[in-house]
């Protein structure tokens, strides 16, 4: 209750409108966090899921769970990754999944806020071995609109959902638009 009246407020006070689409009813899923261009993405995100009444867990790069804001980015979901061996995380939240822990989980597959190539594949991964649902979550510094998109279900053809995946993201720039690049995996085949 208190974070949707954040969220409220947030949206009454900001330039940013929020949109969000109805989420899978199951209660669990994967919410795409992109274009990720911003520290203000992260911001966005979390009011757009507290508006959607989502208690999303995030992740995030395991040295902001050091030091004086170390809890705060835990109370708000966070789960800390260390980028030097990440190995273990896509296994690990398999595995609570699978044990019946049933969560939102935020995840910004760009893996940074500057331009890359290729996306991470982790969500991926997680989508296709979980069966659970991707929400694709999107800033849009051109319409001022942040929100939470179509919903889809991974097929395994990587080519075809990242194209469906590319097909939604068309068009949309984040809040720094020149740090943004196009969804593509390393992994998947060309076309």
């Amino acid at each position: 209750m208190i974070r949707r009246r954040l969220a409220g407020a947030y949206w009454a006070l900001s330039r940013w409108k929020p949109h969000v689409e109805p989420l899978p009813a199951e209660g669990a899923g994967l919410l795409i966090g992109a274009p990720h261009t911003s520290n203000w993405d992260f911001v966005l995100m979390l009011a757009v899921t507290w508006k959607a009444g989502v208690s999303a867990k995030f992740l995030g790069k395991d040295s902001l769970f050091r030091g004086p804001f170390g809890p705060l980015f835990r109370a708000l979901g966070g789960i800390p990754v260390d980028r030097a061996n990440p190995h273990g995380l896509v296994r690990d939240l398999v595995a609570r999944v699978a044990a019946g822990d049933q969560f939102y989980l935020v995840v910004t597959p760009e893996g940074t806020r500057t331009k890359t190539q290729f996306w991470k594949s982790g969500f991926y991964y997680i989508a296709h071995e979980t069966g659970l649902p991707v929400t694709l979550g999107f800033v849009d510094r051109d319409t001022m609109t942040a929100g939470l998109g179509p919903t889809i279900r991974v097929t395994g053809d990587k080519a075809e959902d990242m194209d469906t995946i590319r097909a939604f993201y068309a068009g949309k720039h984040g809040v720094r638009p020149a740090l943004g690049g196009e969804p593509r995996l390393r992994d998947e085949r060309r076309r």
